[in-house]
């Protein structure tokens, strides 16, 4: 078998994100135990929020790798609990640009800070270099199917 074959439950692991998943599973466990009450999709939406404020609703799906219909009910779901708001772009009033509120400004450093906790717990018994390795090879997997 080459270097490259897998077996059809290896290929599958891949695939579904088993790795993925499982943080993803952690970090909702923190945010819940924190008394915070966002989901994991929210979240993301929020992050990319707070490395740029006031992206059009079409950036965010660029961004998250969501389409519309999702990304519409994650930023209506964090307008009812008052995180961020729509407002129309003063450029092109057909687009929506969603900003943060100071509610939503508010949780960033304590959401950052149960990530990169989450984070710790996934990585324990993994090296630097074996963190490097990984990145780099999902970055070429991105690559190659992007």
């Amino acid at each position: 078998m080459s270097n490259n074959q897998f077996r059809r439950g290896e290929l599958y692991s891949v695939i579904n994100g088993m790795a993925s998943t499982a943080v993803a599973r952690r970090l909702q466990k923190n945010f819940r135990t924190a008394g915070l009450e966002i989901t994991i999709e929210q979240w993301s939406v929020l992050y990319h929020l707070w490395k740029e404020d006031c992206l059009s609703q079409q950036e965010l799906c660029n961004r998250t790798f969501r389409d519309k219909p999702s990304i519409t009910r994650l930023i209506d779901n964090l307008e009812k609990q008052q995180l961020v708001k729509r407002t129309a772009s003063s450029t092109d009033r057909r687009i929506n640009l969603v900003c943060l509120t100071d509610n939503a400004k508010g949780l960033q450093q304590q959401t950052i800070d149960l990530a990169n906790q989450t984070m710790s717990e996934a990585l324990v018994g993994v090296s630097k270099d074996e963190i490097e390795v990984v990145k780099k090879v999902f970055q070429q997997v991105y690559d190659n199917l992007v």
